[in-house]
């Protein structure tokens, strides 16, 4: 799929938000539950992450230019880490009107229409997110996956929520509401962190998968068997991207078109292997040189051979 089509996935997670804001606030004006409102605020925060996303999105479907040769992938993980700390601030919005009803619990009321219009905005959150997921999974699109991610926790929020309401009403303890929308709070935290965490992985060059790191090195190795080398051997994902590279050692006395057939036949199997988009460079070495098998370092000292 092109990349640049990703952006009418953002654009349904927007619709969904807008929709979900005004169905959620609708129940906690009518039940003037906290937890409701911690709901509702949550989706606030959707809305947000999912804006941001199209626009990220948007930059990251750009190809690549003078001053970024290697394409705007990396976008993405702005995308998702914004969205992360977005998470965590709206934790910190249901956290303090939760703890300021503690100490003054209040009844909660017309729970049946409040419950009605927080569920079906739980079921619209829930078939957007399964999209989100499904695509972004397929396009090894981290924002979608982060938007994915974040609609389902919206969802298992509500799901908290509504539970909470219901024992409420049942057993006449106020206070659980707030307890409940603590709770919300707390693990909202923690999928906010986890999405932090992993951006910042990305923008430091993580290496791809270690099952694809793998299957690479099931394809060199049989290589090595027929007496050909390989070392420096290095990955990284930039959002939908892989970037492969490694150095090649063959007998000096090769032709230059049979180093090069040989780098091609090896790329060629390895961007089989692996997902699309998928970049590899391959450095050509001779076998003879000891040189050749002191290059493994990413960075060499200065006054050493090139």
């Amino acid at each position: 799929m092109n990349r640049a089509s990703l952006t009418r996935y953002a654009w349904l997670s927007i619709a969904a938000a807008i929709l979900t804001i005004g169905l959620k606030t609708g129940a906690w004006l009518i039940t003037d539950s906290v937890g409701l409102l911690s709901d509702a605020l949550e989706s606030v925060v959707n809305l947000a992450a999912a804006i941001f996303a199209l626009v990220m999105l948007t930059v990251a479907a750009r190809p690549p230019d003078e001053d970024h040769m290697f394409g705007h992938d990396k976008a993405e993980y702005f995308s998702s880490g914004m969205e992360g700390g977005l998470i965590v601030v709206a934790a910190v919005g249901i956290a303090i009107p939760a703890v300021n009803r503690l100490f003054a619990p209040q009844p909660i009321e017309q729970v049946d229409l409040g419950l009605i219009l927080s569920s079906c905005a739980s079921v619209i959150n829930l078939a957007v997110a399964r999209i989100l997921l499904r695509v972004g999974k397929r396009e090894r699109s981290l924002t979608l996956e982060a938007d994915g991610h974040h609609l389902m926790t919206d969802v298992w929020t509500s799901v908290a929520v509504l539970s909470g309401v219901g024992v409420v009403v049942l057993t006449g303890w106020d206070i659980l509401d707030p307890l409940i929308g603590l709770a919300v709070a707390l693990h909202i935290i923690g999928s906010g962190t986890r999405l932090v965490w992993r951006s910042a992985h990305g923008l430091m060059d993580k290496a791809i998968p270690d099952e694809q790191r793998g299957e690479v090195e099931v394809i060199l190795g049989e290589y090595h068997q027929q007496g050909l080398h390989y070392h420096a051997l290095r990955t990284r994902q930039s959002g939908g991207r892989s970037f492969v590279s490694f150095h090649l050692l063959v007998p000096g006395g090769w032709t230059v078109q049979q180093g090069h057939d040989l780098a091609e036949e090896i790329e060629e199997k390895i961007r089989a292997a692996l997902p699309s988009g998928v970049s590899i460079f391959t450095h050509l070495e001779p076998i003879e040189d000891p040189l050749s098998w002191e290059d493994v370092e990413l960075y060499r000292k200065p006054g050493e051979s090139p």
